[in-house]
């Protein structure tokens, strides 16, 4: 039984900084492709940033030079870096983990970034 575990939301300032984290367990982490997406009031749930299990990397155009996605298999942990945050940066994040030759896909409880401007 995967399970995902999201910490480090909160509250920041337009152009702060926030880091979550995605601590997995009873999965093969290291064979996993990892995603992080939000999903805003109103909107749909969109993909942020994902990384595969050779550590290959992509991101919304809406982010690209301001997040950071990062694995630890060491510590079952995907990391989400986030820098000059906007308000419309404002959602709840999930991390999703996609076993390799899964049937399925695990997705965390979310956490909440909130950006004030």
């Amino acid at each position: 039984q995967v399970q995902l575990v999201e910490s480090g939301g909160g509250l920041v300032q337009a152009g702060g900084s926030l880091r979550l984290s995605c601590a997995a367990s009873g999965s093969t982490f290291s064979s996993s492709a990892l995603a992080w997406y939000r999903q805003a009031p109103g909107k749909q749930r969109e993909l942020v940033a994902a990384i595969n299990s050779g550590g290959g990397t992509n991101y919304a155009d809406s982010v690209k030079g301001r997040f950071t996605i990062s694995r630890d298999n060491a510590k079952n942990t995907v990391h989400l870096q986030m820098n000059s945050l906007k308000p419309e940066d404002t959602a709840v994040y999930y991390c999703k983990e996609s076993p390799y030759r899964g049937l399925y896909d695990y997705w965390g409880q979310g956490t909440q970034v909130t950006v004030s401007s």
